[in-house]
């Protein structure tokens, strides 16, 4: 496979799963966020705190379903290639409530095809 067609292929994948995670995020769905991370992935929500693994991952983004936060919207996003199997998506975003920058979600491309974070910085301004 040719270099172009391998990143391709992974910018495919994270756009994919960038998408399941908004439209999983904007129905209420915290499990279905939560199944675009992998399983030790690391997330730090700035002013929040930094939540390791799924299971506090998902309650993370359980209560701010609670709290009625919906709508989210990536502003200007930026994917860049770090390697064959990885790439970082920075962008500002914008949710009903609130809004901030995502600093860092790195995305890993798993054995079956798909991407998934291992990594997520993102921070709330508001």
């Amino acid at each position: 496979m040719s270099h172009n067609s391998q990143n391709s292929a992974l910018l495919t994948a994270v756009n994919e799963a960038s998408a399941r995670w908004k439209t999983a995020f904007n129905r209420g769905d915290a499990a279905g966020c939560t199944a675009q991370y992998e399983p030790s992935a690391t997330m730090e929500a700035i002013p929040f705190g930094t939540f390791v693994g799924q299971e506090n991952i998902q309650n993370f983004w359980q209560q701010l379903i609670n709290d009625g936060f919906s709508d989210v919207e990536y502003i200007d996003p930026n994917i860049e290639v770090v390697d064959n199997t990885s790439a970082v998506l920075s962008a500002k975003w914008k949710m009903n409530k609130a809004y901030g920058v995502i600093h860092k979600e790195l995305w890993v491309l798993q054995a079956d095809g798909t991407a998934k974070l291992r990594e997520d910085r993102f921070e709330a301004e508001g």
